[in-house]
């Protein structure tokens, strides 16, 4: 006994211990991920009635829209109410669309939150990441061929994914930035080379001309230029007008397109801004990060968790009852939705009370198949 109890203290320093606290922590951090992420947008109405939405979430269905056929964006209500069975691709956020669910890009459906839509949406943009393929290499995400493990990383202008190991700059390994401008957008943005000695966080050459961005202040990263000095030099004497203290932008006018009546100075930068599609450079509640913000603002709540209110509240006897209950039911709820993952359908509100239920009659039966006995 003393032989089995020493290798049971041996193997129990070996596994790692994990808390219910800890459980509930990492479960909370993964909620507050999908609020930053889908809190912003609504999850009943589509968002067709509000026009060219700033940010919001978008899928693209693969099953209404396959490769080889237009592309087409739906927003988060729709991917829950029309599309609910079908295979979708995640795009995250993008800026400044309209929900396309139901119109002529969709030969054999009609949207069920807001059928009276145009045929088009002439001022939607769309790239590769609508028929499930990303980055430079054009491949899906998760790749089942790539065995490397690699973060995906978007850029700020084109709002195209990058692998890390593709982005011709190295990533900080602490990931300590909020921006990326990918190396097509840096040349043909080529103004920002302006910005990159005090915004840009990573080393970078002229021939790989991507940009890490520190968009919390000005001069809190080392300054970085790239190692071809001639190139940097020429690329603003050529493309950039000269960049001033005082060459700040009114994000107000150039949002209106109104005529700019600051200093000359100004006007071309709008004018250049204007010219290549990137005025939202300028206006500092287009980012993600404002977005995902809004979005746990939106989510919070004042009230405490039910369930850490609960645990506190039991004797040590019943808080490894209902940790047992809880990591059933945990293991049972991954392996169901794990099904749905593999088939690439969405969860709806019916299939969470399936399982419940199921999971209840379980309950049941081992409950009633105990057998007590009194002494």
């Amino acid at each position: 006994m003393a032989g089995a109890e020493g290798h049971s203290g041996r193997q129990s320093e070996l596994e790692p211990v994990v808390s219910l606290v800890d459980v509930l922590e990492e479960d909370e951090e993964l909620e507050n991920e999908a609020c930053a992420v889908l809190g912003g947008s609504d999850s009943e109405k589509c968002s067709y009635s509000q026009g060219s939405v700033k940010r919001q979430a978008l899928y693209a269905c693969s099953t209404c829209t396959p490769e080889g056929e237009e592309p087409a964006g739906i927003c988060l209500a729709c991917s829950y109410e029309c599309h609910g069975s079908h295979k979708l691709f995640e795009l995250y956020t993008k800026r400044n669309f309209r929900c396309d669910c139901g119109n002529s890009k969709f030969k054999n459906l009609e949207c069920k939150l807001f059928p009276d839509k145009a045929k088009v949406n002439s001022c939607n943009k769309y790239n590769d990441n609508f028929f499930g393929l990303y980055c430079i290499c054009k491949r899906p995400y998760p790749d089942p061929e790539d065995e490397v493990p690699d973060e995906m990383i978007q850029c700020v202008v084109c709002e195209d994914w990058f692998h890390g190991r593709h982005l011709g700059a190295i990533p900080p390994e602490s990931g300590d930035f909020q921006e990326m401008v990918c190396q097509a957008c840096m040349k043909r943005c080529s103004f920002l080379w302006a910005y990159a000695a005090q915004l840009a966080v990573t080393k970078i050459s002229a021939e790989d001309d991507g940009l890490m961005v520190n968009v919390d202040g000005i001069g809190d990263q080392e300054g970085i230029k790239p190692e071809n000095g001639d190139h940097q030099d020429s690329t603003l004497k050529e493309d950039v007008p000269e960049l001033g203290k005082e060459a700040v932008k009114d994000p107000k006018a150039e949002q209106k397109n109104e005529p700019c009546t600051s200093s000359s100075s100004e006007c071309d930068l709008q004018k250049m801004y204007g010219d290549l599609d990137v005025l939202f450079l300028t206006d500092e509640y287009d980012t993600v990060l404002a977005y995902e913000n809004k979005g746990k603002i939106d989510q919070a709540t004042d009230r405490r968790d039910p369930l850490m209110d609960t645990l506190n509240s039991m004797n040590r006897v019943q808080q490894v009852e209902l940790i047992c209950e809880y990591n059933d039911l945990k293991t049972e709820l991954k392996d169901y939705l794990k099904r749905f993952a593999d088939e690439g359908t969405v969860v709806k509100r019916e299939d969470i009370q399936q399982f419940f239920e199921e999971f209840q009659s379980k309950k049941r039966r081992r409950v009633d198949g105990m057998q007590y006995y009194c002494s």
